[in-house]
């Protein structure tokens, strides 16, 4: 999770980068070479000392070049730790350098990974069923039953639940002004927009629901439980869930940075709403820990068959491409096999992978928001390094059901239908295109065709697949996010058109009227005589347009500007949104006024013409503020 300012809502490729679409896992899949070859044999376990020149030589340029002030790392491998290292500053104010073994990075999504790890532990005692409906578990609130198919847990480790997505208000500036668990979910259950199971769409809330599903099988709180039942027992004694960082491992807790205009600004610390998908503060060496945990079959925390159980893949859009393991990411990188999490919040950029059949574990965490280049650019140089293997496999027989390409406009799968955030598909959707051959352009790439149904992007080993839900929803699936197809009333161009044709029609009231009545009264013209109820039509109109146009403009402004959303929605998008409903009642009060006036044949036939052009131009504005969700503070 990352704090999202508004001008970033009109940027969703940094949402994706924050949770599905990972920072390093894409971008690594993207550099790794394409071919057709079968798995690598397990390597061996790379040498301490190469790893310490290989690591020492990245981070020197990497840092600097991202302007990051500094980053841990840790490789684990054969039951230990074979490499940790800080590098640069955890803390630029008092020149902390980093130190693997004491100091905190906030890892952020990566805390979803002991969420999950805790729901196998329940599994495994019998207290959860990951395929019985969540509402077995709750009580103060249920999931609704929009969908004959109920939302299990299994749902949620593969983020198939069907949620739309809430952005606004998950972060607190206190720990006071941070709910009960139970209440925040219960107050913002998201609506279910597609059947469970058919499509994965990144889920914070997915998440946290099933950490506190964990809270009340289990009867503890979610810090407390994660404190004892898995950090405890695996000697994470620099690692906590709480928030705020207990007294006692607060002097070891790094800061984060952005760096803007030449100068590091420190980020503030965020507490966490939806504290089971973020909240953990650890240490590289006790990430290596947990690491070696799953490495070695579960190690103190989950047994050998769950271990295999948890990293068995549980579900993918096409089996063609990459999809979850209980809440671990697959992706597959130079031949091999890679179960991974990411995480962003405040500046912390992070990356856990493992890649079983070479067990090896490695973890990356850097304290900026230039941390994106600098682990992008690590991650793929380690794998060529230490484990260069081959290609991909070739492609298995197409499944039953394979959906035909289809041209158009795709936003993220992971995106709001209920809620203000909607909008966001405005500017965060990609078009499609199909060219004669049948190669595909989407996403700033060009996809060649592998297998029916099957996509392979050109110079990159990303893999996309079109598959449909069974509810009349097409999709593209790549390896990473996927993107579903929008319906033509819902692409950039109709709302464009929309706006662009309401704003002609508005100016040449706000505009036009003014001038005519200016230039009759220059030639001594007397204003026509009309009914009282024409008159109003005519004026309340206009003022409808002016109030539209006067939105449309504010509500750019607004987005564009520097406002965070982290907290809820700042007061100047609230103020904004008090004009919509009045713009709707001019525009009502203006349709009754022209319809009792419109027998007063007094009224020029111009004058009509644009009256009706008008109110149809009110009509498309209203069209717009209701489909996109601008009437009402529908924050979610």
């Amino acid at each position: 999770m990352r704090p999202v300012p508004l001008p970033r809502l009109l940027i969703p490729l940094r949402l994706l980068i924050v949770t599905a679409l990972s920072l390093a896992a894409l971008s690594l899949a993207a550099l790794c070479r394409p071919a057709a070859a079968a798995a690598p044999a397990a390597s061996r376990l790379p040498d301490p000392g190469e790893l310490a020149s290989f690591f020492d030589a990245a981070m020197a340029e990497g840092l600097r070049a991202a302007h990051v002030p500094g980053a841990v790392v840790s490789v684990a491998g054969g039951g230990r730790v074979l490499f940790s290292k800080g590098y640069g500053l955890a803390d630029r104010e008092n020149a902390v350098p980093f130190d693997p073994g004491t100091s905190l990075v906030r890892i952020a999504s990566i805390t979803k990974l002991f969420t999950w790890t805790a729901v196998m532990q329940q599994v495994r005692q019998g207290r959860l069923d990951l395929h019985a409906d969540v509402n077995r578990y709750l009580t103060g609130f249920r999931v609704p039953a929009t969908y004959p198919q109920p939302v299990t847990l299994a749902h949620l480790m593969s983020h198939t639940a069907g949620f739309e997505d809430h952005t606004m208000g998950v972060g607190a500036r206190s720990r006071a002004d941070v709910p009960p668990l139970g209440d925040y979910l219960a107050a913002h259950l998201p609506a279910r927009v597609r059947p469970p199971g058919k499509v994965s769409a990144y889920s914070n809330y997915g998440a946290a629901l099933a950490g506190y599903i964990v809270s009340r099988v289990s009867g503890l709180p979610y810090d407390r439980y994660v404190q004892e039942h898995i950090l405890d027992p695996l000697g994470m004694r620099h690692s906590t869930a709480a928030e705020p960082v207990p007294a006692a491992l607060a002097a070891g807790q790094a800061r984060s940075y952005d760096y803007e205009d030449g100068a590091y600004r420190r980020k503030p610390f965020v507490f966490d709403n939806l504290a089971p998908d973020g909240s953990i503060s650890a240490t590289a060496d006790d990430m290596a820990r947990f690491m070696i945990a799953h490495l070695e079959g579960g190690g103190p925390v989950l047994d050998g068959p769950t271990a295999r159980l948890m990293h068995r893949r549980s579900f993918a859009a096409d089996p063609r491409i990459d999809g979850y393991a209980h809440g671990f990411k697959e992706q597959t990188l130079n031949g091999h096999r890679v179960i991974m999490h990411d995480g962003s919040w405040e500046g912390f950029q992070s990356v856990l992978l493992l890649v079983p059949d070479a067990g090896l574990g490695l973890f990356v965490s850097a304290n900026g928001t230039g941390g994106v280049e600098a682990v992008t650019k690590l991650l793929p140089a380690f794998f060529d390094r230490f484990l260069p293997g081959g290609g991909r496999a070739a492609p298995a027989a197409p499944p039953g059901g394979t959906a035909a390409p289809v041209a158009g406009f795709y936003k993220p799968a992971r995106s709001a239908e209920t809620t203000i955030e909607k909008v966001l598909a405005l500017t965060g959707s990609t078009r499609l295109r199909i060219d004669g051959g049948g190669r595909l352009a989407f996403n700033g790439a060009t996809w060649s065709p592998l297998a029916p149904g099957l996509y392979q992007q050109d110079g990159g080993s990303q893999r996309l697949a079109f598959v449909t839900d069974g509810a009349g929803g097409t999709y593209a699936a790549t390896d990473g996010p996927a993107y579903e197809l929008l319906p033509w009333w819902d692409t950039p161009p109709v709302s464009l058109v929309a706006v662009l044709a309401f704003a002609v029609t508005a100016l040449t009231a706000v505009l036009g009227l003014p001038a005519a009545a200016a230039l009759r009264r220059l030639r001594g013209r007397p204003r026509r005589a009309v009914s009282r109820a024409w008159r109003a039509g005519r004026l309340l109109a206009g003022l409808a347009g002016a109030l539209g146009l006067a939105f449309v403009v504010l509500f750019v402004l607004v987005l564009t500007g520097e406002t965070s959303i982290l907290y809820g929605a700042p007061a100047s998008l609230r103020a904004l949104l008090l004009l919509p409903p009045l713009f709707l009642a001019l525009a009502v009060a203006a349709s009754a006024a022209t319809a009792i006036g419109w027998r007063d044949r007094r009224a020029g036939v111009l004058a009509r013409a644009h009256q009706v052009a008008l109110l149809l131009g009110l009509a498309v504005l209203a069209w717009f503020v209701l489909h996109w969700n601008l009437v009402g503070w529908r924050f979610g």
